[in-house]
């Protein structure tokens, strides 16, 4: 999406800078707003990152519910809030989008994880997220894993 603003921009600017000005007139290139590494939180996104996280099934009544989870500052109702937004920092750092969907044609071990299900939906580094995690395959039980402590422990 980024990439598709900063190419809409510079677009414009070469039409405005083609664009016939009266006699005399100095024409200046319109600033482009610069880009941050990768890695970095863009400062551009002005509200703070906040998810909702609810878990069920896990076995555990103290894990499952609904959990309000903000970072920048860390807050919200989440029973581990600064290690949760530490690791989706860890994880936006590695470049990893912890929220993807394990690939369709990824090969996964038939082994079950228990019937845990958890639904993340909010707003993290500026985008929508919505993403189901299931400890249905060896696939899914890691995805689970990697997201703790977003995602509560199933482990006794």
């Amino acid at each position: 999406m980024l990439r598709r603003i900063v190419l809409t921009a510079s677009a414009s600017a070469a039409a405005l800078g083609a664009a016939v000005t009266p006699a005399g007139a100095l024409t200046l290139p319109f600033p482009l707003p610069l880009l941050s590494t990768a890695g970095q939180h863009q400062e551009q996104y002005q509200e703070r990152d906040r998810l909702t996280v609810v878990v069920s099934e896990t076995g555990n009544a103290r894990t499952d519910g609904r959990y309000e989870l903000e970072c920048d500052p860390a807050g919200g109702t989440h029973p581990a809030a600064e290690s949760a937004c530490a690791r989706l920092d860890q994880l936006a750092r590695e470049g990893e989008n912890p929220f993807a969907p394990v690939p369709a044609d990824r090969m996964c071990t038939q082994q079950s994880g228990g019937p845990a299900t958890a639904r993340v939906t909010g707003t993290w580094h500026g985008r929508p997220v919505d993403a189901t995690f299931t400890r249905s395959d060896g696939c899914e039980i890691s995805r689970w894993q990697t997201m703790e402590p977003v995602l509560p422990s199933t482990r006794s």
